[in-house]
């Protein structure tokens, strides 16, 4: 029998179609799964989802790089795949990505391909509850750099993932 050790609150920022925070609320049945996108479009998809496989996610239309809502801690963990994608890794993308993903979810400036990863940081310092975990998937060039930012912010017990390729692709903390 599972114990109640998923009787938690998530949070998923840059949703898009809402399949993490999906996958979460199904897999953790007695969480409360909130999920976020700027994107009126992905949230649509994301709340047709929702209601196809059954599961109880609550989506809100958020801008994570804005200010204008009130923040309390209230999240045990934060998860996101934000946009990553260098301007100039562009050219090394399949076709198959680039046809099917909006810009808007997968590009950053060359000058900041931190950017989202830092603002999550800042909000994650808001809104987690002592002890709360974040989780990021990265771009695999940027695994120490996002694991130092983290250290920056006091977040601890910092680790980096590999996929099953063995590249950079998940940075964890706890706050």
């Amino acid at each position: 029998a599972r114990e109640n050790t998923d009787a938690c609150r998530l949070l998923d920022i840059g949703t898009g179609s809402g399949c993490i925070a999906i996958s979460l609320d199904k897999r953790l049945p007695n969480a409360k799964v909130e999920a976020w996108d700027i994107s009126e479009e992905a949230l649509a998809i994301a709340c047709t989802n929702n209601k196809e496989l059954e599961a109880e996610v609550m989506f809100l239309q958020r801008d994570v790089l804005s200010d204008d809502w009130e923040k309390t801690p209230s999240f045990d963990v934060i998860v996101s795949n934000p946009p990553y994608v260098t301007e100039a890794e562009k050219s090394e993308m399949d076709a198959n990505v680039l046809d099917w993903e909006p810009e808007l979810a997968l590009f950053v400036p060359d000058d900041d391909p931190l950017r989202f990863y830092r603002r999550i940081a800042d909000l994650g310092r808001e809104l987690l509850l002592p002890g709360g975990r974040l989780y990021f998937e990265i771009n695999q060039a940027y695994g120490l750099e996002t694991a130092h930012m983290l250290e920056m912010n006091q977040y601890r017990d910092v680790r980096v993932i590999k996929d099953i390729f063995g590249k950079d692709r998940i940075v964890t903390a706890n706050r």
